[in-house]
């Protein structure tokens, strides 16, 4: 995993290092236009492409974080915040273990655009974790959308409720570190094991994204639309097979790769749907498919 911060800062001590990239977007081209002897290239113009910053970010004790939302959510909702379940106050869920609607009293630190600290959330819950299948953390807060945005002008990243796609760009935004890392998607591991936990369907950043301990739980941000595809969570530290801090990726058939040096995040397109009116988590929804306590 990509460590909580302990094991990170104990490297940091003693290497002095840290990391950290930036962003990219595209244009389209339309098909091409004969005219006369001489063919033309009609070229689209490219979408803007939302900058992005630390505006909604959070930093935990640990890890990273974001401020987020989905897609129906509404401004007077309680806020949620969004990390790793390997994040939890309480130490890794085992395998198998869903934590539901848990008191919480935990504090996050709110990053604005520039990484600056401007107040401290408070959780009133966990809402949702687990490390089966997805490595995610949601917490209730004790405060709203609407109050966050009247206090310190800043909105929450909202959550796609669509599956990223190969090659988009990509930014993993550290609140912890107040870093970012800029890549693409490369592709995606039909498993992903660390020692006793699988991730279903990971994303796998290309080699750019060189993401540290303390950036667990970043939210990973597609450029084009500003919006949250994944959650950062792993990479493979030392090219070792399927055990701690060296996930393998594992192939419908049960071929293992090992990719030294790769690291990876957790889909969130999923999670919406297990979300009602409120924001409230019903694991029963249709189309909810997180696992179940």
């Amino acid at each position: 995993m990509n460590k909580p911060l302990l094991a990170a800062l104990a490297a940091l001590v003693i290497t002095g290092a840290g990391a950290a990239p930036a962003v990219a977007g595209q244009a389209d081209s339309a098909a091409p236009v004969a005219k006369s002897a001489v063919t033309k290239v009609a070229v689209k113009a490219a979408p803007a492409v939302k900058a992005v910053n630390f505006a909604g970010t959070v930093s935990l004790s640990n890890c990273s974080g974001s401020l987020v939302r989905f897609p129906n959510s509404e401004a007077t909702d309680p806020a949620l915040v969004m990390s790793n379940g390997h994040c939890l106050e309480t130490g890794f869920p085992a395998a198998g273990e869903v934590v539901v609607d848990q008191r919480s009293t935990r504090t996050f630190g709110l990053l604005n655009a520039s990484a600056t600290r401007v107040a401290t959330l408070r959780a009133s819950k966990i809402a949702y974790a687990t490390m089966t299948d997805t490595d995610v953390s949601i917490y209730q807060l004790t405060t709203t959308y609407a109050a966050i945005k009247s206090s310190y002008n800043i909105s929450p990243l909202t959550l796609n409720d669509t599956h990223p796609v190969v090659g988009t760009p990509i930014t993993v935004v550290s609140g912890y570190w107040k870093r970012t890392y800029a890549c693409n998607v490369d592709g995606f591991s039909y498993r992903l094991k660390e020692g006793e936990w699988t991730w279903k369907d990971s994303v796998r950043y290309t080699s750019a994204c060189q993401t540290i301990g303390g950036t667990s739980g970043s939210p990973v941000v597609d450029n084009a639309t500003g919006n949250v595809v994944a959650v950062n969570n792993t990479g493979n530290e030392d090219g070792a097979r399927c055990t701690d801090n060296n996930p393998c990726e594992v192939d419908a058939n049960g071929t293992v790769t090992v990719r030294e040096g790769i690291n990876y995040a957790q889909e969130t397109y999923q999670i919406p749907a297990c979300f009602g009116v409120g924001n409230k988590l019903d694991l029963s929804r249709s189309g909810c498919t997180l696992p179940k306590p």
